[in-house]
């Protein structure tokens, strides 16, 4: 009988530049991701976020970084999701029922001091267990907030990567 064993990949850079990202009281402007191709490249069975983000200046106590996840299963150059078309950029959803249609919160980051240019680790989350168990052929994040003020200004000082997740037959 073959025994199943997992396999890491190496850390995975995430392109999304939140530095500088204006607060949305309605979380309908963020910052989009870059698309993460899991059809024709790696084919994780499972991909693990991590990362951090570090407020600007005098953020709201009791305020949120929400990290959402997209998938689809064709490329966002082909069929945009909104106005999200895969490429790191800023982005205007056209309603707040887009967030609760279209994406899976991941991480949820509440601010907790007024703290300025503090970072925020937000725990590792698993992409294919926000879509039932299986891996979107292509995906991405979509960053918000409503901290009262645009995130810090140093792109270094936000992370997001991933660890791909396969398994082998020994």
């Amino acid at each position: 009988m073959a025994e199943l064993n997992i396999k890491y990949s190496s850390n995975q850079t995430i392109t999304c530049d939140v530095a500088s990202l204006t607060s949305s009281s309605t979380f309908t402007s963020g910052r989009e991701s870059n698309q993460i191709d899991n059809a024709t490249t790696n084919k994780f069975v499972d991909a693990i976020v991590k990362g951090k983000v570090t407020v600007g200046s005098t953020p709201a106590i009791d305020s949120h970084i929400f990290i959402f996840v997209w998938g689809s299963d064709v490329s966002l150059a082909t069929e945009a999701i909104d106005t999200l078309d895969g490429i790191d950029s800023d982005e205007s959803l056209s309603n707040s029922g887009i967030l609760d249609s279209a994406f899976k919160l991941g991480a949820v980051i509440r601010i907790g001091a007024t703290t300025d240019n503090l970072a925020y680790d937000f725990a590792p989350f698993s992409v294919a267990r926000l879509f039932g168990g299986s891996m979107p052929k292509f995906w991405g994040l979509y960053v918000t907030h409503n901290t009262g003020s645009a995130l810090n200004v140093t792109a270094a000082n936000h992370v997001f990567r991933y660890v791909g997740v396969t398994y082998t037959s020994v």
